[in-house]
């Protein structure tokens, strides 16, 4: 039986952050709220020349050799922050990187959910087409707004997955279970450039989603709680998986609750000194587990819980495969987070501020302070202007 799954993962942040601390005192409010009640200690903070196309791109760009390239003839850019109303980041991406003229590339958008829609495309697109290679990225800029009630949940940062068969890292089971219902929890009018959001509602839809598929699931596999090595979620700040996690907790024994708990505390590092990365969220949770521990063996399985607002969620599950550990790309993520810069609060409230014009003026940015490999150099006729620094490709 053909296996479909993970072949490569790539990830990237900008090179910014705000200390959650030190937001938290400008903002009056118990460091503990910020560190402890929602489990966040730094925020990325995207420069005005990287947005969601180059932060994918970023994610991408060091992953993918040129076999790759050549066999990506499919990419699915999953985001709630694109950047035009007609054409797909997907299209930017493509020639950034160089790939395949003979491919697909479209955008996918349902909130949070957007990156995992294009998981499950990019397997059926391999059953039929073996030899080919998919690039999926979940890429995202979450803005809420400067001190509002969402603004410690912020964040930004891509997660680029190469789908192939006979994957190297992880192999995706068949099964799953996914759940659409209307509610509005959380939306972004095409007139707003932030995010709107009844976070108590959110709280209790999301709890409700991951509950009632894990039902769902557990009839449709007979499997249970000791099935798995661990589950990772997407996060939207870090305490929001281990609520609904704690929910079923109990269906465990001591040693499965306790194996349960440790890898979930694992696979929040990253998210926790990078924020909210919408799309991404969910990839970046089983990035930080698979590269912060050794425990994890071949054969593991993991499960996996997804959720859009507004809302559709998705519980699968994936199986790791021999020397999965020789094609993560542990030290350059490490070496990513270790040469990021802090900012003040108000050098971080300045950036935030720098806005693209949204009348047609031409700008030109300047990109020499953004160590990014890929940037957004401008705005000259309405278009965006990326500039793919190793290669010299202006597009």
């Amino acid at each position: 039986m053909l296996k479909i799954g993970i072949d490569k993962i790539g990830f990237y942040a900008p090179h910014l952050y705000v200390d959650m601390t030190k937001l938290a005192d400008s903002r009056n409010v118990d460091p503990d709220k910020f560190t402890i009640g929602i489990g966040q200690e730094k925020m990325a903070v995207p420069p005005v020349t990287q947005d969601a196309v180059t932060l994918a791109a970023n994610a991408a760009v060091d992953i993918l050799d040129d076999n790759d390239k050549e066999a990506i003839d499919f990419v699915i850019f999953g985001t709630e922050t694109g950047v035009d109303s007609s054409k797909s980041a997907a299209v930017y991406v493509h020639e950034l990187l160089g790939l395949n003229p003979y491919a697909r590339a479209i955008e996918v958008k349902q909130a949070c959910y957007g990156a995992t829609a294009g998981i499950q495309m990019a397997k059926g697109h391999i059953a039929m087409n073996p030899d080919s290679k998919v690039l999926v990225l979940g890429s995202d800029i979450a803005r809420y707004g400067l001190s509002t009630s969402g603004e410690a949940t912020q964040g930004a940062g891509a997660v680029a997955l190469l789908i192939s068969a006979e994957p190297h890292i992880m192999a995706l089971e068949d099964e799953s279970v996914y759940f659409t219902t209307d509610v509005m929890d959380f939306w972004r009018p095409v007139y707003s450039d932030k995010a709107f959001a009844d976070g108590k509602l959110s709280n209790e839809q999301y709890i409700a989603f991951f509950t009632r598929i894990w039902e769902q699931y557990k009839a449709k596999t007979g499997m249970e709680l000791s099935d798995f090595v661990a589950i990772c979620y997407h996060l939207p700040y870090t305490k929001m998986g281990y609520k609904a996690l704690k929910n079923v907790l109990e269906e465990g024994t001591e040693d499965v609750q306790e194996r349960l708990l440790a890898n979930y505390k694992l696979s929040t590092d990253y998210n926790r000194n990078v924020g909210n990365i919408y799309t991404g969220s969910l990839y970046l949770s089983l990035l930080s587990l698979l590269e912060q521990t050794e425990e994890l063996k071949p054969g593991a399985r993991i499960g996996m819980f997804s959720y859009g607002s507004g809302a559709v969620g998705e519980f699968f599950t994936g199986i790791l495969q021999p020397n999965f550990q020789d094609y993560l790309n542990i030290d350059r993520h490490h070496g990513l987070f270790a040469s990021r810069s802090e900012v003040t609060v108000p050098e971080y409230e300045a950036i935030f501020e720098e806005a693209l014009p949204t009348d047609g003026s031409t700008v030109e940015l300047d990109i020499d302070n953004d160590p990014a490999k890929i940037c957004l150099a401008g705005i000259a006729d309405d278009k965006r202007q990326y500039v793919n620094k190793v290669s010299r490709v202006a597009y």
